[in-house]
């Protein structure tokens, strides 16, 4: 399960950012892992809420956002959602797409206390 090594990573960088500036609590971190991420979001919930006791992150509140994937079609020139890399365009049923969005694990939004 790679979700614990994502949520370990997720963890050294919030910690890294407390020591940096210098808060001592997170309330709330929003998370964005999207469709095309390879990111099982109930796997690395978990695996966050198990590792987080005795950091800055507990008690925090945990939201993460699933955005659908989009491609651009080389074939039809147009944007397209799609729900897998191997989806064919729904536009033109081409198989040449390449991704544009939903492929991002990141953290977007931090809410934070002070000493």
């Amino acid at each position: 399960m790679h979700e614990m090594s994502l949520a370990g990573g997720i963890l050294s960088l919030v910690e890294d950012a407390a020591r940096r500036e210098r808060f001592v609590r997170v309330t709330r971190l929003r998370l964005e892992a999207g469709a095309l991420a390879g990111v099982e979001v109930r796997a690395l919930r978990f695996a966050l809420e198990s590792m987080v006791p005795g950091t800055v992150l507990e008690h925090a509140r945990i939201d993460i956002d699933e955005p659908p994937a989009t491609a651009w079609c080389l074939q039809c020139d147009g944007t397209v959602h799609i729900a897998s890399r191997l989806d064919a365009c729904p536009g033109c049923s081409g198989s040449r797409l390449q991704p544009t969005g939903g492929t991002e694990l990141r953290v977007i939004e931090m809410m934070v206390e002070d000493a």
